[in-house]
């Protein structure tokens, strides 16, 4: 990890897929505090095997479904391509706000969210069908989303049904992006996808030292402290969100300058 004087600009990688990490760049620049976010995309988004499935499935189940659920903001986005606000629509369960917000600028209300934005939490908190004493539920997903949320709602005797409706692949840099990752001291990462793209990426730049991890929850954290990072170098909040993510670019910044102080 590289040290910092309190007045040397600090280069942050924002990750996510290119034109998705304009609000993230805003907020840090609005911090005025000598962090300068530079946008190295780690990961791009293409259709899934299920892709064409989706509406159909949608709209045409043996039994209406009692929720749909989104795990993230891109799989709002792929909801959206199938979305009838005409037709009769199920319920949707949001993992957390960002997704919440994404699902709401296209248009489709959102039911319920959990009390934390994971997995783990939307599974043991979804309510069961009031209706039916099976509970039916649609989950478009990432080809490479874990098992986590399947297997707690399956745990709890719901059915579900996924659809691998997009896929994460990781972006491949330029000669100029890979410059640019050498000054970079801390990277945010909102997936495990974004972490193995950067690691990726830079795998032979012998210029590009390991850089702090600004996460934007607990499942990129633990993506990168799979990947390497100790706990001294990784920064997260306890409840994913924008506000929270930018306070952890903050602490990240600020280890930094007392490293500095130190030596």
């Amino acid at each position: 990890m590289s040290s910092i004087s309190s007045s040397e600009t600090i280069y942050v990688a924002m990750t996510r897929e290119d034109g998705k990490n304009g609000k993230l760049c805003e907020s840090i620049e609005a911090l005025n505090k000598h962090l300068t976010p530079v946008e190295l995309p780690c990961i791009e988004h293409a259709h899934g095997p299920d892709f064409d499935a989706l509406s159909e499935t949608l709209y045409s189940p043996q039994e209406p479904w009692d929720y749909v659920v989104v795990t993230s903001p891109e799989a709002a986005k792929i909801l959206s391509s199938a979305w009838n606000s005409t037709k009769q629509t199920p319920a949707v369960a949001a993992v957390g706000v960002a997704t919440q917000v994404t699902l709401e600028s296209y248009g489709i209300p959102v039911a319920f969210t959990p009390s934390k934005a994971t997995a783990v939490f939307l599974a043991k908190e979804i309510p069961a069908s009031t209706t039916s004493d099976t509970t039916r539920i649609l989950y478009p997903a990432s080809v490479r989303a874990a098992d986590t949320l399947m297997n707690g709602l399956t745990a709890r005797n719901m059915q579900v049904t996924r659809l691998n409706t997009y896929d994460t692949i990781q972006a491949k840099w330029t000669d100029s992006q890979q410059e640019l990752a050498s000054k970079c001291q801390i990277a945010c990462f909102a997936s495990p996808s974004a972490v193995k793209g950067w690691l990726a990426n830079t795998q032979g730049n012998d210029a590009c030292k390991r850089p702090l991890a600004a996460c934007i929850g607990e499942t990129s954290a633990k993506a990168c402290r799979e990947q390497g990072w100790s706990d001294a170098e990784i920064f997260y909040p306890d409840a994913p969100g924008m506000e929270a993510w930018v306070a952890a670019v903050e602490e990240a910044a600020e280890s930094l300058r007392k490293v500095q102080q130190v030596q």
